[in-house]
């Protein structure tokens, strides 16, 4: 495979809310997310942004039904999600911490999950943010029968 452009991963997705601009700073506050790039409309709206996380990317915008008829944010379908976001980090305790007091919305709290010794212990929690979207963070603790 070909290398990606710079600063783009091989995959990433994109998330609609209703108030872009709120949602991209509580996910920077909450979660960790850092703005790569934010584009602004003349009226102050957000036309396109960029957030990362480690080595993903997330694009946060606005429903634009003149453009993307099928974007849609959770509210506008009744709650439902189409996605669910996974993103593993380091301390998943110090995490969740941060995000519940960001008022994080906790819909599981930390388990630990052993999926046997051929395979891997990870440590999970997962929350709805402020605009709906569910979110699994994922901190792997044992990958084979060794810690990692």
């Amino acid at each position: 495979m070909k290398p990606t452009p710079a600063g783009w991963p091989r995959i990433s997705s994109a998330i609609w809310y209703d108030d872009p601009a709120s949602a991209i700073d509580w996910l920077c506050r909450a979660f960790g997310f850092e703005v790569q790039l934010k584009v602004e409309g003349d009226d102050g709206t957000i036309v396109h942004s960029e957030l990362v996380f480690g080595g993903g990317l997330v694009i946060v915008a606005g429903p634009k039904p003149e453009k993307l008829r099928f974007a849609k944010t959770p509210a506008s379908v009744g709650g439902a999600n189409t996605q669910n976001l996974m993103v593993y980090v380091e301390n998943l305790e110090q995490h969740y911490q941060r995000a519940r007091a960001a008022g994080a919305v906790i819909t599981m709290e930390p388990e630990t999950h052993d999926y046997g010794g051929d395979y891997w212990v990870d440590r999970t929690y997962e929350c709805r943010d402020l605009g709906g979207h569910h979110w699994w963070f994922v901190e792997r603790l044992q990958t084979g029968g060794k810690p990692e």
